[in-house]
């Protein structure tokens, strides 16, 4: 089959095998996969991961042990858990310390024809979900995390920084909760997109003499976390969303003086993010500036490394 890998130093188009299918995976043929940061962020050097890329995807069941998976339309929490650990056996699958991580980490991804995923990493999606829309679940979810973490009310203020496609699910993950909602980005067409529900602005100095309860950085810039300390108010929280191939530097004290929660936050529900979808509470389509075919998937990693782009998609 055809697949997009990242062989260490480049973006390429190659021949692989077939995934093998344990008992309890399922062959997913891919419909739609999206390239998300964190894949641009392997390609510099994160995680240190070479193969095929991807982890956000929508697809059919083309072979599975269990009869009743097939033909089903699904997408996968990409964390490859052992369900054996002490970890595990809390249910903090997203933490298992011997876990695999498709197209991130030791799991080859789903720019490709067909992907391996576990069964029990599987969520049926309903009928009335495009494919344009179950590709976004995973960033999605990861969106929604924020809510399990922090506890958000219709007067928490929040500033979300970041106007590219996480920062930007995020303010519609948030917005179900809280109508004191501000977005800080550099692209007025970006905005745009989110000032239904949102104060939005690119100028910085509005906000200059305003602290926020909640300030999730969502920039892709090193220096994000710095800039959420500049904005969150003393005993306020951050959420770090941001990934990078070299860690950013900023000052500890700040977070001291201030009393500051710092919050690293990852993968989330799926089964809220597939809801959401559902119900027509968030609709993550305005967000794709266009779409690939598999054949051309270089390209599209290129794409969407351009400053001011937002989702791009692969179509095997």
């Amino acid at each position: 089959m055809k697949a997009v890998q990242f062989d260490g130093a480049q973006v390429i188009l190659s021949d692989v095998p077939r995934p093998e299918v344990p008992s309890d995976h399922a062959l997913v043929r891919v419909s739609l996969a999206g390239v998300c940061n964190t894949d641009l962020e392997i390609v510099r050097g994160y995680m240190g991961f070479e193969g095929t890329l991807g982890h956000e995807f929508v697809g059919v069941v083309h072979e599975c042990e269990d009869k009743s998976w097939l033909g089903r339309r699904v997408c996968g929490d990409i964390n490859f858990a052992c369900r054996t650990c002490a970890v595990c056996a809390a249910g903090d699958f997203h933490h298992c310390p011997s876990r695999t991580v498709l197209g991130i980490l030791a799991a080859p991804g789903a720019f490709a024809e067909y992907v391996s995923v576990p069964v029990a990493n599987l969520y049926p999606v309903e009928e009335q979900v495009e494919d344009s829309q179950a590709v976004f679940v995973e960033p999605l979810a990861a969106a929604f995390e924020i809510l399990t973490q922090v506890e958000v009310t219709q007067s928490t203020r929040v500033l979300v920084l970041g106007d590219g496609k996480l920062g930007l699910l995020c303010a519609m993950a948030l917005a179900t909760e809280t109508s004191a909602l501000t977005v800080l980005g550099r692209h007025a067409r970006k905005l745009d997109l989110v000032d239904s529900i949102a104060r939005t602005t690119v100028d910085p100095a509005e906000l200059a003499d305003e602290p926020f309860d909640l300030v999730v950085e969502a920039t892709g810039s090193a220096a994000g976390l710095n800039a959420a300390l500049d904005r969150v108010r003393p005993r306020g929280t951050i959420v770090l969303k941001s990934t990078f191939a070299e860690p950013p530097a900023f000052d500890t004290n700040r977070l001291v003086i201030d009393e500051v929660t710092l919050l690293g936050s990852r993968c989330g529900p799926f089964d809220r993010a597939l809801q959401a979808l559902a119900d027509n509470e968030v609709d993550p389509r305005p967000l794709v500036d266009d779409s690939f075919a598999l054949e051309d998937g270089p390209a599209a990693v290129a794409r969407a490394a351009k400053r001011g782009t937002l989702k791009i998609l692969l179509r095997p």
